[in-house]
């Protein structure tokens, strides 16, 4: 296994602990909400925040799939919209990445 593979499967497994966490506490695992209604105020502010964490989370794994996709299609060095090399330091840097610099800016 490559090194840039083995650091997206490394990512994409953080990424799904994470899906998990958010999971447990969206289904309440901890706990119902609190009596208090200052106290359930706070609880559905941060159901808010998880809610906007678990989006970004998400979305990096859906790059990270597509990048693993890539790779086992060969082509995972390549900038999907032009074809080029990408860079092995963005490829290093950015492992997700499936666009060489130019085609991303």
């Amino acid at each position: 296994m490559t090194e840039r593979k083995q650091r997206l499967e490394e990512l994409k497994a953080d990424l799904l602990g994470r899906l998990e966490k958010y999971a447990a506490h969206q289904h309440r695992d901890a706990g119902a909400l609190e009596a208090d209604f200052a106290e359930q105020a706070v609880q559905r502010q941060n159901d808010e925040v998880v809610d906007g964490l678990e989006a970004e989370v998400r979305a990096t794994l859906n790059q990270v799939n597509h990048a693993l996709a890539r790779i086992a299609d060969g082509v995972g060095d390549q900038c999907e919209s032009c074809g080029k090399p990408i860079n092995p330091q963005r490829l290093e840097a950015l492992p997700r990445s499936t666009l060489c610099m130019d085609c991303a800016e």
